[in-house]
């Protein structure tokens, strides 16, 4: 019974110690900021886009529309854009080139954002 009470200690010290040790570690820390997506689905919702995405090059964003009204994605330097987007519908973009890309919707300019390639 003491030999087993003795390694549930130890497990537990053990467990404890490796949790705070990758918690406050930085090199085993992830920042969201700098986290590279393989992957990104931004919402429209609310007559906003949501939310700014960073990803790798090569990667894919998918856009949904859950708003009652269509939007368009478009990017303004016109390197893509959507048809104009029903309740539900989606658009997806393959991002090849590193760099920001800032998009919007034509129809309600005011509804804008960001996405950064690695």
């Amino acid at each position: 019974m003491k030999r087993m009470k003795w390694v549930v200690t130890l497990s537990t010290t053990i467990l404890s110690t490796v949790v705070i040790m990758a918690i406050s570690s930085p090199k085993l820390a992830v920042s969201a900021e700098n986290k590279l997506t393989p992957g990104a689905e931004v919402k429209i919702d609310n007559f906003s886009f949501g939310p700014d995405v960073t990803i790798a090059a090569g990667s894919t964003v998918t856009w949904t529309n859950h708003d009652d009204v269509p939007h368009v994605v478009a990017s303004d330097t016109n390197i893509f854009k959507s048809k104009a987007l029903d309740t539900d519908d989606r658009y997806s973009y393959t991002f090849t080139k590193p760099g920001t890309y800032l998009y919007y919707c034509p129809v309600h300019p005011k509804m804008t954002a960001k996405i950064v390639v690695r």
